[in-house]
């Protein structure tokens, strides 16, 4: 299923400049790039959406059991329409041989499909996370090592123009060292895939939708985490199967702080927006915070609260991962960070299951 609603409610503060932005970042290469799509689960649109900035891309092929989701997809961009449609991806990539694999399949089945690829030697962009566990994570990195690979992850929102923000102002010192985080993601339930409400297919609302926040929570401080402590619950809402509806998570930070996420499903059909996403750091000179009611507001020792209107063009994790592995520019998201990412993650997951402290650690 295309998640379509998440990605316009995260924007809904760039939404009338965000496309004319990508589309004027224009990225030569020096040759054509086939790019193949497994599964349209997620956030495919990823993908299609940098494509007019990305004239030597070619998506070449998709695989989806869903023929008709498929064409409806194809129909979203002019750039799709010549892609051949698969029912099984790996007969897509067996035939096709694409330089890049775009993994978007469900949380359950992502890490074999990773594995799939890469032991045919193909560079991998891959949904967040790349695996539900310790052991296929550990997998998943041996097989890009072995294979030597380059593999890219679907981490949107740290390059939308209220996190790059915040990360410049906590670059710039205004607000000293920070010490704490506080997050929040809240998401309407509506009508979700069959996958989503299975535990196999969805891992947990901590895997699926923490990744998000966690990211950001370390992309714009600076900070690391070292140990984390976590609940998570399944509470009214029946048809949301197997996702959990509530959680909160809070980890210690590399220099002694703290931060904590909580996330719901509990956001009414009422709401202006599908997603309510906020995020606040607060340092030893000041605070600097983000929601979409507010836009980006700071406050130090020696300004008072204002709002900054002036932001950081919006990017495009896709074309990011393209100039970096055939155009040799430096990536915003580095295979460590993603790495963390996957292990701080896994790590807040396990945290709630066991119902201990566990330790941020590879």
């Amino acid at each position: 299923m295309i998640e379509t609603n998440q990605k316009i409610t995260r924007r809904t503060l760039i939404a009338s400049t965000g496309a004319a932005a990508l589309a004027a970042q224009t990225v030569r290469l020096s040759r054509k790039v086939r790019v193949a799509i497994a599964g349209l689960d997620g956030h495919p649109t990823e993908i299609a959406k940098p494509l007019d900035s990305l004239p030597d891309v070619e998506i070449v092929a998709i695989a989806s059991a869903d023929a008709a989701e498929v064409a409806r997809f194809k129909r979203r961009n002019a750039r799709l329409a010549g892609a051949k449609t698969y029912a099984d991806y790996r007969r897509m990539l067996d035939e096709e041989k694409p330089d890049v694999v775009a993994v978007c399949n469900n949380n359950g089945e992502r890490a074999a499909a990773i594995l799939e690829a890469a032991g045919r030697k193909m560079n991998v962009i891959a949904e967040k996370p790349l695996a539900l566990t310790r052991e296929d994570l550990d997998r998943v990195k041996r097989a890009v090592e072995t294979n030597r690979i380059e593999l890219g992850m679907l981490l949107p929102m740290r390059y939308e123009p209220a996190y790059q923000k915040l990360k410049q102002i906590v670059d710039s010192g205004e607000i000293g060292e920070v010490i704490l985080i506080s997050a929040q993601k809240s998401y309407q339930l509506g009508n979700r895939e069959d996958w989503y409400k299975h535990q196999s297919t969805y891992g947990s609302t901590i895997l699926w939708i923490g990744i998000h926040m966690f990211d950001l929570m370390r992309f714009t401080s600076g900070r690391d985490f070292t140990e984390a402590s976590s609940f998570m619950g399944r509470i009214g809402f029946p048809n949301a199967g197997d996702m959990e509806t509530t959680t909160a998570t809070a980890f210690r930070m590399d220099n002694g702080g703290t931060a904590t996420l909580h996330m719901d499903y509990c956001l009414p059909a009422a709401a202006p927006a599908h997603g309510d996403d906020r995020l606040r750091l607060s340092g030893t000179k000041g605070v600097a915070e983000y929601m979409a009611a507010t836009g980006v507001t700071l406050a130090t020792s020696t300004k008072r609260p204002h709002r900054i209107d002036s932001l950081p063009p919006d990017g495009s994790v896709f074309r990011d991962y393209i100039a970096a592995v055939y155009g040799g520019a430096k990536p915003t998201l580095s295979l460590s960070d993603i790495y963390r990412n996957c292990e701080v993650t896994v790590a807040a997951h396990e945290a709630a299951v066991q119902g201990k402290i566990v330790k941020c650690t590879a």
